[in-house]
This record gives structure tokens, sequence and C-alpha cells, in this order.
């Protein structure tokens, strides 16, 4: 038996009392701990606490502003915006985008192209940004969705603006169109005035007046609950809204030489020289510009790419042709203020041209020659030996001095992007391009407008506008007036100073105008069919080859590829005695100037100058080539 063991009351006293000193000590500086924590958070930082409580509560959006519109001269809607409901996705607030889509498609149909633009936009967007899964949606979509609004969080439809062209391919390469802010842009606009904005002008008027037409953001500040639903908003500061830009255009014009195009592609530029401003511009064919605004599908953009017409490339901006013997007034100017030719100086055209101890023939467009020409003639028949002569005397350096002052060789200026400037070849062009010297023979086939002489049809109805006014170069301009966002009034845009072009004699426009007038009224001028007997027209035709013809070979029309036949050209202002429009055409493959671009001009100006009714008179349009036949 063991012996009874006695408890030490004291000692166990005092061990309680050390653990229960050790505890509340414990206890005591977790509560120091939670004191001062709480001072730190409720007094040092109360404000940082409470500017991030707001934010929780209260959000900051940004309000983009209303893209201005685009008007014509006469007051049409070219440019406009149409609300549309579409179905939106913020991926930071989405945990698996590719379930939600698949629940999503249980709800709205979403093809694959709508994925695929999805997932390219994601890419190029913020996570907190919302990117469209669907767009312009219909009732029955709208009302289908909300339904089951609660179970999509971060998805929502929201109701936009967008841009629309209700003539879409008559305007498409003049205003260019809107679409998708992509990387290279996110990093030189105003990312601050573009919150809230997904779209910007690509090209045309849209982008070129970009600033004007996208207005000034806003802002609101609204209260939301902890899903980030907004309960009310607190405050607003309103956007303000894009300028209306008005055009110089003409769309009913515009749709004229569009029509008169028919099946042909090409380019019809039309100007009021006194004014600059461009009142038709017409690049045949064209392309729906409604297709880019919320992003082309793969397969339309392959379309418009391959498409053996080239309906995106803006041939009355960007086309580079030969001019062929359009720019023969221009050279007869020159010669007469050089003093290289006199207007009754005759020169004798057997159909061919030789250069002084060359056996090759530089060769009329007709075989068998013009006889004695004098200026007059030589611009009424288009004598291309005459020109040849001309060209020698002047000599490529004069003829580079003396056509620069009417635009040729440099761009025009418009106010729109992407524009080209041709070649107006020179020596030291050739010597920097070629790496050649320049040669006798090509000064020559310069003279009549061939050879490495290029233009587009923007330059050559600057130019023919210029000639119209007898020397006052204006800069082309497509937009008239902006209207201010507060209805206050227009104002017109910055335009370039206007140029008088010097000239020794003014007698000399007389001369050449004249020339240019028989062209039209002569009995064997080459545009004789487009006489109106409503008001005179000075003109010139022109055909610029494709290709070059060997030195005996005769080039047979009806024998050549449709796509390799002579571009044809017609150049033009009316009425002389006081010219309110200069136009200039280009027809690709068209073969004659006279037979086939001098009509369409012709529509243009009856349009213009008669009415609606007029430019579908009988009688307007010549067909078939006759004789004296460029």
């Amino acid at each position: 038996m063991q012996p009874l063991r006695i408890k030490n009351y004291l000692s166990e006293s005092q061990l309680f009392l050390g653990r229960a000193i050790a505890a509340g000590f414990f206890v005591g500086l977790l509560l120091l701990l939670l004191i001062l924590r709480l001072v730190d958070l409720q007094i040092l930082q109360h404000e940082h606490f409470t500017t991030r409580s707001q934010e929780n509560r209260v959000k900051l959006q940004p309000l983009p502003p209303t893209r201005g519109l685009i008007y014509d001269r006469k007051g049409t809607l070219l440019a406009q915006n149409l609300p549309s409901y579409s179905l939106e996705i913020t991926p930071e607030q989405v945990p698996d985008l590719e379930a939600a889509l698949s629940e999503l498609e249980q709800i709205i149909p979403i093809g694959d192209n709508d994925r695929k633009r999805f997932w390219r936009l994601k890419k190029q967007s913020r996570r907190f940004d919302k990117v469209p899964i669907r767009v312009r949606l219909n009732q029955d979509e709208v009302a289908g969705f909300a339904v089951h609004r609660n179970r999509f969080p971060g998805i929502d439809i929201e109701a936009r603006l967008l841009r629309d062209y209700p003539l879409a391919e008559q305007t498409a390469h003049v205003l260019g169109y809107v679409g998708r802010i992509d990387e290279q842009e996110l990093q030189q606009i105003d990312v601050s005035n573009y919150s809230g904005t997904s779209h910007i002008g690509k090209n045309g008027v849209e982008k070129s007046y970009e600033e004007r037409l996208h207005g000034k953001v806003g802002l609101e500040r609204v209260e939301v609950n902890a899903k980030g639903r907004v309960l009310q908003v607190l405050e607003r500061e309103p956007p303000t809204p894009g300028h209306d830009l008005r055009l110089f255009l003409d769309i009913g014009l515009q749709e004229e030489a569009t029509a008169a195009l028919a099946d042909y592609n090409g380019a019809v530029v039309a100007i009021d020289p006194n004014t600059g401003g461009v009142l038709a511009l017409v690049s045949k064919p064209g392309y729906d510009p409604n297709l880019f605004v919320e992003g082309i599908s793969a397969s339309d953009y392959n379309n418009l790419q391959q498409s053996e017409d080239t309906p995106l490339f803006n041939r009355a901006l960007r086309g580079q042709y030969p001019p062929g013997s359009t720019v023969k007034p221009f050279f007869g100017l020159a010669g007469l203020e050089t003093g290289t030719v006199t207007g009754d100086q005759k020169k004798f055209c057997p159909g061919f041209y030789q250069l002084p101890n060359h056996s090759h023939k530089y060769r009329d467009w007709r075989r068998g020659g013009h006889g004695f020409a004098d200026l007059r003639i030589a611009i009424e028949q288009s004598c291309d030996v005459y020109f040849y002569d001309l060209a020698r005397n002047l000599g490529i350096d004069r003829i580079y001095e003396y056509l620069s002052r009417f635009g040729f060789g440099r761009r025009t200026g418009i106010d729109l992007t992407g524009e080209l400037g041709g070649v107006l070849p020179s020596r030291e062009w050739k010597r920097n391009n070629r790496r050649e010297a320049w040669y006798p023979g090509e000064t020559l086939i310069t003279g009549i407008g061939q050879g490495y002489f290029l233009t587009t049809p923007l330059q050559l109805a600057s130019a023919t506008a210029t000639l119209a006014t007898r020397g006052l170069y204006i800069h082309p301009r497509v937009v008239a007036s902006i209207q201010r966002p507060d209805g206050s009034g227009e104002f017109e845009p910055t335009r370039p100073q206007a140029e008088q072009l010097a000239v020794v004699d003014p007698a000399n426009w007389d001369q050449v105008i004249s020339a240019m007038i028989d062209v039209v009224e002569g009995s064997r001028g080459t545009a004789r069919r487009i006489r109106s007997p409503h008001y005179r027209i000075a003109g010139k035709t022109g055909t610029a080859q494709v290709f070059t013809v060997k030195q005996d070979a005769k080039y047979e029309e009806d024998k050549v590829d449709l796509k390799m036949r002579d571009h044809a050209l017609f150049v033009a202002f009316a009425p002389v005695e006081a010219p309110s429009i200069a136009v200039a055409v280009l027809v690709e493959n068209g073969g004659h100037g006279g037979s086939v671009a001098a009509p369409i001009a012709k529509r243009v100006l009856d349009r213009y100058l008669l009415g609606p009714q007029a430019a579908n008179a009988p009688g307007t349009v010549a067909t078939g080539v006759f004789e004296g036949e460029e």
C-alpha cells in the first residue's frame, strides 16, 4: 500500500498565478496591438480608406461624345449615327470566358465571326474595357437576354450610337469610315478624351477631321452596389458633341458621275475653280464602308482585297496614270510663254517625227498625219508631231519648271488622307530613281503625256481649274464649313493661300483656251460630239497607252485584251465665259477620250449647269469611234 501524497496548494497557486499573469500580459499585448491598428486605420489612414470606400461606392464613368454629322453642300446627310444594341463583356468580371460564351450561345446566336472578332478585340483592349461579342441586336434578342441577365455577371447590353453611311459606295472614297481603335492608334491619341469611345476615323474625311468630329468626353459620377450595378447618378458633366461638317460635295453630281461611268472602272473629279471646292470625287468601283464600322469579316475583307477591280483603291487620289494629250494645252502655254513658238507658227505633220540623225519614228496617233498645223489646230486635233517638236525645243528642264507651277508632280494638298503626287519627270528625278541619264527621246514622249509622266485625276482636275481661272491656283478642298457644337454658327477651316501664276502675256491664256474650245466646237475637234447648245465648253481629250506598241506594229483595239486597252481621258471647264466647274475624267481601258471619257464629262457638266433632267436627256452621250477620234 502506497503512502498518501499530500497536495502542495501553495505551489499550485503560484503556478496558476504565473500562468494567469502571462496570459493576461499576452491578451493585453494583443489588445494594445488591436488598439494601435484601429488608431492607424481610423485616425492615421482615415482619409485614405475613406477615399477607397468612396471609390467602391462611387464610380466615375466616361460619357462618350456624339460624333459630328457630315452633310453635302445642299444638306443631304452623308454620315449619321444610328442607335444600336450590342452585347458586351467586361473580361475582368468574367472568370471563365469560354464557359460564359458557351452558356450565352443558348440564349443569343453567336457565330464564328463574332467569336473571332471578340478575341481579336479583347487582345487590343484593357481588361476593364467592355468588348462586344454581338452587335446590332434585335428587340427579341435584347428581351431574351434581359430575362437571364442575373446569370451573367460582367455581361450586359449597351445602347450605343453606331456610324452609318446611307449612300455607302457613292461616298466611300470621300468620307472614308470609322473603325475600332487599334493598338497603334491607342499610342497616338489622347486616351483620356477617348475614354468610353471605341471608334476612330480610319481614312477620308473621317480621319482628316477626326479632332473636329470626335468631340470632348464627359464624366458621370454614379453610386453602385457591391455587384457594380448603378444605383443613382450623383453628378454629371455632359460631353461636348463633335462638330458637324458641310462639304462642297454635290451628292447629285456624285451619283451622276458614278452612273455615267457605267460598266467602266475609273475616276471623275469635279472642282469649282473659284473656290477649289470638290464638287464630285468618284472612284469606281467603290465599297460599302458600313462593313468596317464594327469590324469586317475575314471573308468580306478577302473578297475586297482579292477582287481584280480593286474597290478599296482610291483611283481619284492614288491612281497615277499617264495624262496623255490632256496636258497639251499646258505645253502650248509653256511654248507661248517662253517664246519657243508663236500662235500662228505652223509645223508639218507627216504622221511621225524623227530626231536628227536618228532612224526611230515617233508616231502620231493619226497614221496619215495632220499636214500643216499651228498651235490651235494642234490642240483641236491633238497633233502629236507638233508637241514632239515643241517638247524637244522646250527641253526637259523648262518643261519641268513650267508644268510644276500647275501642280504636276506634287500633291495638291487636299484635305483628305492618302493622296499621291504623281511624277513630273526631270533629269534629277531620273538620276535619283533610275540611276540613269536623261535621253532626248524621253523629252519627246513627255510632250504628249506619256513615258515617265504620271498624274492623278485630282491633279488633272486641279490643273484644269487653274487654267479656267487663268492662273489662280487654289488648293482643292472637300470641307466647306464646320458647324459649332453649340449651334452658334459655322466657320471655314484654315485653307492654304491661293497662288496667282505670273504670265508674260495674258493673251497667251486666250490662245490656249480658244484652242480648247475648238476641241469641242471645231469642225474637226476630237470631242465635237459633246457640243452643247446651252453653254460653251473648253476641253481636251487624251488617250494613255497601257503598253508600248512596237515600232512597225499596228494597235488594233478589238484584238487587245480588255485590261490592256488604252485609258481614255478628258478634261474640261464650263461655261467658258465664267467657269464654275472644271472636270477630269479617267476611264480605265476605255480606249478613246473623245467617244468614252468626253461624254461622261458632258453628263457631269449638264447635271451641274442645267439640272438633273438635262444630264439624262437624249443625245448627251456619244458612242462609237469617229473620224478625228483620239
